[in-house]
C-alpha cells in the first residue's frame, strides 16, 4: 500500500472539524470505550507499567498517600475511567485528572457518571504546567498523530514538567496490516459515527517507530508495544537506554 509509505500529516479527521455533525460526534465518543478496549492495550499497560509506579508512589511517604495521574487529551474520558476503576479494584488510592481542550470532548467526558477519584477539566497540558502542577504519571491515548511538530514538542516539554515518575504516550503504529484489519473489522459497524472513517485516517496520520524516534528528543524512548501500537516513554533521571 504505497499510500501508507509516509505519514499523511495533512489529512484531517472529520471529528476534528468544528462543524462536524454533533449527533454523529456524540455517538463516536460513546463508542470510544469499545474501540479502545479492543485495540489500545491499556489494560496491559496498566498492569505492567502504571500499577507498579502508582503503588510505589502511594507508599513513598511515612503514610499511605494518594498517587496522581494525568490523562492529556482524554477525549471521551474512557481510558481515564478504566484506569480509575482498575486502581480502585487493586486497592490503590489514586486521583486521576483527565483534561481536553476541546469543549465538545470535555462536555461529553464531564457528563458521564462520576467515578471516584476521577476529575475532568477543559485545559491544555501547558495550562497545568504553568500552574506548577505535578503528577506521578502522565499518559495520553491517540493524540501524538494529531499534533504538528511544534505541538508535539510542546506536549513533550509539558509532560517532562508535569511527571514525577513516568510519562507514557500511547498511539497507533502505522502499517498496512493495521489499516487492512481495521478496515475489515469495522466494515459492518459504526455507520452512524466517525469511528471507521476517522480511524482509517488516524492510521494514515500515525507514525512508525523509526519516524517517531526521529521526531522526538533523545531522552524519550520509543517502544513497539505490539504490531499495532507504539509507546513514547519518558522516565525522569533516565536517558534513552532501551530505545
Amino acid at each position: 500500500m504505497a499510500f501508507l509509505s509516509g505519514r499523511a500529516a495533512d489529512a484531517v479527521e472529520e471529528m476534528d472539524k468544528p462543524d462536524c455533525d454533533p449527533a454523529r460526534l456524540r455517538r463516536t465518543y460513546a463508542q470510544f470505550a469499545l474501540v479502545n478496549r479492543a485495540v489500545s492495550g491499556w489494560r496491559r499497560a496498566y498492569l505492567h507499567q502504571l500499577r507498579p509506579r502508582l503503588a510505589a508512589a502511594a507508599r513513598s511517604g511515612p503514610a499511605m498517600r494518594r498517587a496522581t495521574l494525568l490523562d492529556i487529551g482524554c477525549g471521551a474520558g474512557d481510558v481515564a475511567r478504566s484506569l480509575a476503576r482498575w486502581a480502585a479494584a487493586d486497592g490503590l488510592p489514586v486521583d486521576i485528572t483527565a483534561i481536553d481542550p476541546d469543549e465538545r470532548a470535555y462536555a461529553y467526558a464531564a457528563s458521564r457518571p462520576a467515578v471516584p477519584g476521577l476529575s475532568v477539566r477543559r485545559a491544555y497540558s501547558a495550562d497545568l504546567a504553568a500552574e506548577g502542577a505535578r503528577f506521578d504519571i502522565v499518559v495520553s491515548n491517540h493524540i501524538l498523530h494529531h499534533l504538528s511538530p511544534a505541538e508535539l514538542d510542546g506536549l513533550l516539554a509539558d509532560s517532562k514538567l508535569l511527571c514525577r515518575s513516568l510519562a507514557l504516550h500511547s498511539d497507533i503504529a502505522r502499517s498496512a496490516l493495521a489499516y487492512v484489519l481495521f478496515a475489515a473489522g469495522t466494515l459492518p459497524f459504526f455507520h452512524r459515527s466517525y469511528i471507521r472513517r476517522d480511524g482509517l485516517t488516524s492510521i494514515r496520520r500515525s507514525y512508525t517507530v523509526p519516524e517517531l524516534r526521529r521526531a522526538v528528543p533523545p531522552d524519550w524512548v520509543v517502544r513497539q508495544d505490539s504490531v499495532f501500537r507504539l509507546h513514547l516513554v519518558f522516565e525522569p533521571g533516565r536517558g534513552a537506554v532501551g530505545a
